[in-house]
């Protein structure tokens, strides 16, 4: 065998020797073996020396865990930590913005103004002493102390917390609220605050305490539109935020904690009491005196008269971000912007939403909610994305993304209805499982399986008979229906027809816009014109939007409205029903009651109510057809309350609305023969409306004014008529548009679609 191993194919001898590399190969490793055995044998015998007996063993196990555990704790605040740092844009700490907008109404009348109330042009060297000295005694007395995060603050206020049994410290630092104020929203959430903790590590690292005091001074909301001290000094007191008193500083000062809540310009007698807090605060923190605050105390700070006593702060801040985008590459920064915003609608909303809640929300465990109302091409008349501005400038109407519930239903009976159902289809009480999931319905049960309606099954909002449809007539076409109709991120779930994914109260109504607008697209905006510094129009929305495309086939929406106008009848909905024209809408409810929602709309507006908690407690048993159906009916009565509105389509007209036009055929038949006073005199009482009375005075009167408008005022001889063809030009200083009482004169058939008669 071996002369073999040692012979080629030609039977000579192999120049390999076969039995000598064997050998090495077993010697070297016998050699390492043993001599890897003679190093571990000296190193046993070197750290034999060190071994620990006793506490010193103890002592020693306990640092070896301890460094073991903070490794894997710095690995863990390292993951923690990315998605903060994710939210961080260097750029918002030293950037005020660069437009300047001056914001009118749908009449042309000023609301508010972005950008130029963001003032800091004060260094902290010329900021009072005592106003700062307030701030910190109120706001963090520690502030040179903590690197960041107060933890015997947070423990305290825990502790006061605690015992008071409801919320009467914080225990956020000015570090943390300054992170807050330029990089997170105000949602309220473990999340949030964990990224405020981080963030308020990396400002400490970053800056000094000098430079974090002056940005938190100049990024504070003070109310009334205005960021930081020096805007809000004379925004409140018509002065520079160096010539301030010791007064007026705790008035400022007391903003910082509820700028709503403590506005002087809202509620003077609040504000003072908060004042006197703060004068407090700096004698228990030895800053100053009783008697040095004294003076101040006999003689609280006087604001002065402000333009306006309401802004409609959401509406503003959401507009704002429309106008840097359509303004973006044009080269012009201060603006003035006319938008769609109707005050009197916002009044509305505001109050409906907000009384819904102070009334209902302590007992129903719910603290939040936001509204949208729009007409059906999709100018917002009205936006609140919270129920006070000042505590929390997080807007939930545009940037809070939040399941829908059976609301996206919607968009799976839409589907469906294109590819061939109808209003009165047969549909079961009953669906196919997914994997290890099966839908319930509100009552917990599995469905009946019975045949019913699609209008019942829609009305009923059966979560068994949604996801069937979703399953029969493919995911895939429904994901493709909701981006049609504006709503983006919908993702392939089993329970994706029961709106188990995030949207916007925003993009959710402008999609149920889509059917109150005879199918067209519907896009939301705020912005009908914009001027620059020179008066020049740089946009436009008659001449610069494109044309709406058609998106849903008529079919389509007038089944669809069919369904949702059964919600409101006989379905979920039934706190939406009003008296004087159809409404038409769908209730929603996520799991665990975290979120309620109702949207719909008439023939003239377009509105949806979302209502919940911030950190996503779950509710006390509210649903959409309860808290959100009744704002929602509280602002749309407001809202609608003429019957004169076009009519939904797929329905046929409302009793109320078919009077209203034989009131107007009446008046319009009346007016050849003796004018407005002799219609007023004909009409009886018992059909004439207060509207119509006031009408037909208003014409009276413009009658009587023409007259009176020849060659001056007051020659007595009737104005001369325009030339064939021509139009009389209206007054200086007024726009050439018609009156009230011309189109209310109007023919039905002639009458122009709300978007068309605003501009």
């Amino acid at each position: 065998m071996i002369d073999w191993l040692t012979r080629n194919r030609k039977g000579s001898r192999s120049s390999i020797d076969w039995l000598r590399l064997d050998s090495w190969i077993d010697s070297s490793l016998s050699n390492t073996w043993e001599s890897f055995q003679d190093r571990w044998n000296a190193a046993s015998s070197f750290f034999a020396r060190f071994r620990l007996y006793g506490w010193r063993k103890v002592a020693n196990e306990l640092m070896s865990e301890g460094f073991t555990l903070l490794c894997g704790g710095l690995v863990l605040m390292y993951a923690l930590a990315i998605p903060a740092f994710e939210e961080m844009d260097e750029a918002k700490i030293f950037s005020t913005g660069r437009y300047s907008v001056k914001f009118l109404d749908r009449e042309g009348r000023e609301i508010g103004q972005r950008g130029i109330l963001h003032n800091d042009a004060v260094p902290l060297e010329e900021i009072p002493d005592y106003l700062i000295k307030a701030t910190l005694a109120t706001e963090d007395r520690r502030f040179f102390e903590h690197i960041g995060i107060d933890f015997l603050g947070t423990a305290r206020a825990f502790v006061e917390n605690v015992r008071a049994g409801e919320t009467v410290q914080g225990g956020s630092t000015l570090t943390q609220q300054l992170a807050k104020n330029l990089f997170l929203s105000f949602e309220r959430s473990f999340e949030r605050k964990l990224k405020e903790l981080f963030l308020a590590f990396w400002l400490e690292a970053r800056f000094s305490k000098r430079d974090i005091l002056k940005l938190y001074f100049d990024r504070a909301y003070m109310g009334g539109g205005a960021f930081g001290v020096e805007a809000a000094s004379h925004f409140y007191f018509g002065k520079s935020a160096r010539e301030i008193t010791l007064a007026e500083a705790a008035m400022l000062v007391g903003l910082f904690k509820a700028p709503t809540k403590f506005a002087p310009h809202l509620d003077l007698p609040a504000s003072r009491a908060r004042a006197n807090v703060v004068l407090t605060n700096l004698v228990d923190a030895g800053f100053m005196t009783a008697g040095q605050v004294h003076g101040a105390r006999l003689n609280p700070a006087r604001p002065i008269e402000t333009r306006s006593t309401y802004s409609p702060d959401w509406y503003l801040d959401w507009a704002f971000e429309e106008i840097q985008r359509v303004a973006e590459g044009r080269g012009h920064f201060v603006l003035t912007a006319r938008t769609t915003l109707d005050v009197g609608l916002q009044q509305a909303a505001d109050q409906a939403l907000v009384s819904t809640i102070r009334q209902h929300g302590r007992a129903k465990n719910a603290s939040s909610g936001a509204l949208v109302a729009m007409e059906p091409d999709g100018a917002v008349r009205a936006l609140v994305g919270g129920v006070d501005y000042g505590e929390s400038q997080f807007n939930r109407a545009s940037a809070a993304r939040r399941q829908p519930g059976s609301s996206f239903k919607l968009y799976v009976y839409a589907n469906a209805v294109e590819q061939g159902l109808t209003a009165t289809s047969i549909v079961r009480d009953a669906s196919p499982s997914c994997g290890n999931w099966a839908p319930k319905n509100y009552d917990g049960g599995s469905g009946s399986g019975a045949r019913i309606t699609m209008t019942s099954a829609f009305a009923r909002s059966l979560n068994t008979t949604a996801v069937d449809l979703s399953f029969r007539y493919e995911r895939d076409s429904v994901i493709e229906i909701t981006r049609r109709l504006g709503v983006q991120g919908i993702r392939k779930t089993c329970s994706m027809a029961l709106g188990d994914q995030g949207i916007t109260p925003l993009e959710h109504t402008a999609a149920y816009a889509h059917f109150a607008n005879h199918g067209k697209a519907v896009k939301p905006y705020a912005i009908l014109e914009i001027t620059n510094s020179r008066g020049d129009v740089i946009y436009s929305r008659e001449k610069d939007a494109p044309p709406a495309e058609q998106v849903l086939e008529p079919r389509v929406v007038e089944n669809m409205n069919r369904m949702m106008h059964a919600v409101v009848t006989e379905g979920t909905g039934r706190r939406a029903l009003l008296d004087n024209t159809h409404s038409a809408g769908k209730t929603g409810t996520s799991s665990g009651y975290r979120d309620a929602w109702f949207l719909g709309f008439t023939g003239q507006y377009v509105t949806g109510v979302w209502i919940g908690n911030d950190d996503f407690r779950p509710m006390r048993d509210v649903t959409g057809g309860n808290l959100p159906a009744m704002a929602w009916h509280s602002f749309m009565a407001i809202a609608t309350s003429s019957p004169d509105v076009p009519t939904i389509d797929g329905l046929d007209t409302h009793p109320a609305q078919v009077e209203e036009r034989r009131r107007i055929a009446a008046l319009r038949q009346l007016e050849p023969q003796g004018g407005a006073a002799s219609a007023e005199r004909a009409i009886p009482s018992s059909i004439m409306s207060d509207r119509t009375r006031q009408t037909l005075r208003q014409l009276g009167e413009e009658m009587r004014l023409a007259t009176e408008r020849p060659d001056g005022v007051g020659s007595g001889r009737p104005a001369a008529p325009p030339a064939p063809g021509t139009k009389s030009p209206p007054p200086a200083g007024r726009r050439a548009e018609p009156s009230s009482t011309d189109r209310y004169f109007e023919p039905a058939s002639a009458v122009r679609p709300p978007a068309e008669r605003q501009r």
